[in-house]
């Protein structure tokens, strides 16, 4: 198994969009039980400032104000009563922004993940937002978690994106805000989250 190293906290608190480029390729690590569960980057959707479809878009609550502290922890969420989704909090304190994991290629903990979501199928395990958070054992336990090592981090595995194998284009499941192309992705992943 690949000895994952997590990145620092300063690799985060950087102007989001160009971010997305990096963030791509990295790896996210989840330890449960003793165990590494991995799962490379393949697709992203930025959320940033008063963007209208960001959680953040109408000012702090109890339920985003993590997205407010400075980048490098997660922000994990609740959504439609039964799935959690997991984000990246970016740029500095005070300035909401965050990256929406929607897609992950399995690496590591493979097995485990497919009891987790109770399915062998390797591109149905973690292809869209709630079935990575599944997978990995994310919830909201992890709200607020530091990205820089222990339970949850990204990690660097020396995995090279070429700018243009990123693909771009508007977010996915949203009403307001659909103009921005905001959601980025590795172009011929068979990782994907489905359109």
């Amino acid at each position: 198994m690949t000895a994952y190293r997590p990145l620092p906290a300063e690799f985060y608190r950087r102007d989001t969009l160009h971010l997305v480029p990096e963030i791509l390729g990295k790896v996210l690590v989840r330890k449960v039980c003793g165990k590494a569960l991995a799962g490379r980057i393949v697709e992203v959707e930025a959320y940033i400032g008063d963007d209208p479809a960001s959680h953040a878009a109408r000012g702090m609550t109890m339920r985003n104000k993590v997205m407010f502290e400075d980048g490098g922890v997660s922000y994990v969420y609740f959504t439609y009563g039964m799935h959690f989704c997991f984000n990246i909090v970016t740029e500095k304190k005070g300035f909401p922004a965050a990256l929406l994991v929607r897609a992950l290629e399995p690496l590591c903990g493979i097995e485990d993940m497919k009891k987790r979501r109770g399915t062998d199928n390797l591109h149905n395990l973690t292809n869209g937002p709630a079935k990575l958070c599944q997978a990995m054992g994310i919830d909201r336990e992890l709200n607020g978690e530091k990205l820089t090592g222990g339970r949850l981090f990204i990690a660097d595995d020396g995995y090279a994106v070429d700018v243009k194998a990123i693909g771009r284009s508007t977010r996915i499941g949203i009403r307001v805000g659909r103009e921005a192309k905001w959601r980025f992705f590795l172009k011929g992943s068979e990782f994907l989250s489905r359109l």
